[in-house]
């Protein structure tokens, strides 16, 4: 069978066998009656990892976001998030579609809003127009090369937001990646968010899942909301336990990703045709001066290499447990030599 280097996302994980092994010997009950224990104690050890006082694990990380959309917003509302952001770019407009709510995109450089840039868009309380109640932020950053948010900036948009009676989710799918390379705790890095949504299924390496945490009466909401949205799992544990073996085994291990990527860019500056954005974490942006991008996806394929363009000269490469060091090695040569062709 062939092997293939991919480096489409950290999403594309294989369970360990060790994992596999917590799965297979997970004990399990009825969740949507709150019976399967297995969930109850990752929900527990989430809650306790975030200081907050209760989670909910959901099947996507999409899920998660648009059950907190819906939660902390009215039909005609207004969210504040920043332009590309997963919530406004890639979850199908859910927010319209399932909350009635209308983004209000903030062109950044990075990929981090500040105060200054939000406040003149939170809509006087005039009746006429729609209201803002909800500030959306991401960390990392999919999109804008995996940068962490500015710890600063986050909390005082915290705080400015709370004086003006809004809340403010964090699309936290990749904040252990944050945690590992700040070497700060996910409870100070989230601290005052009224709602935080965290993956388990990309870095950390499990199959399936993502968390929702926050106080008791909004995890209450979020669980009508998600059965809702067809999220009542029965038998989940079988789950769960991929995701409590990855809270425990799978965090600090992310710094071999982030030096795998740091690897990797390291032999991508040395390309002429190659413009690099800042590597923080685990994820790699680059630019191709004169190359299509699907064309140089197609000449890696051919390699046995998986690459994602997300863009029409913009490639997003993503290091993960999967990817070894030879691995990235093998791919910025491949890349080299397909360009120098």
């Amino acid at each position: 069978m062939k092997r293939w280097i991919d480096l489409r996302s950290d999403t594309v994980t294989k369970p360990t066998a060790a994992m596999r092994r917590a799965m297979a010997e997970a004990e399990v009950g009825d969740d949507v009656f709150g019976e399967d224990p297995t969930v109850n104690a990752l929900q527990e050890r989430a809650a306790q990892l975030f200081g907050r006082e209760a989670a909910l694990f959901v099947p996507s990380g999409m899920m998660g976001n648009q059950i907190a959309l819906k939660v902390h917003t009215q039909p005609g509302d207004e969210v504040i998030l920043e332009e590309a952001s997963h919530i406004f770019n890639a979850e199908l407009a859910m927010m319209g579609a399932f909350s009635g709510v209308m983004p209000r995109p903030v062109p950044t450089e990075r990929g981090f809003m500040r105060w200054e840039q939000i406040e003149p868009l939170i809509r006087p309380k005039v009746y006429y127009y729609s209201q803002t109640t909800l500030i959306c932020l991401e960390n990392t950053h999919n999109f804008k090369g995996g940068g962490i948010y500015p710890l600063e900036w986050a909390r005082e948009i915290i705080a400015r937001a709370h004086e003006r009676g809004l809340k403010v989710h964090l699309d936290g799918a990749r904040i252990f990646n944050a945690a590992v390379a700040t070497q700060k705790s996910v409870r100070e890095l989230t601290e005052g968010f009224d709602s935080v949504m965290f993956c388990l299924s990309k870095g950390l390496g499990a199959p399936v899942g993502s968390m929702l945490v926050g106080s008791r009466e909004f995890i209450e909401q979020a669980r009508r909301v998600r059965k809702m949205l067809g999220g009542g799992m029965r038998q989940a544990g079988i789950l769960a336990a991929a995701g409590l073996y990855a809270l425990e085994h799978h965090v600090e291990r992310l710094r071999e990703d982030h030096e795998n990527a740091q690897l990797l860019a390291q032999e991508l500056k040395k390309i002429p045709e190659i413009s690099l954005e800042p590597v923080e974490t685990n994820i790699i942006v680059f630019t191709l001066q004169k190359t299509p991008a699907e064309r140089l996806v197609h000449a890696l394929r051919e390699r046995g290499i998986l690459v994602h363009a997300i863009g029409p000269r913009k490639i997003r490469l993503v290091t993960h447990l999967d990817v070894s060091r030879s691995d990235v090695l093998s791919a910025a040569g491949a890349i080299a030599e397909i360009l120098q062709r």
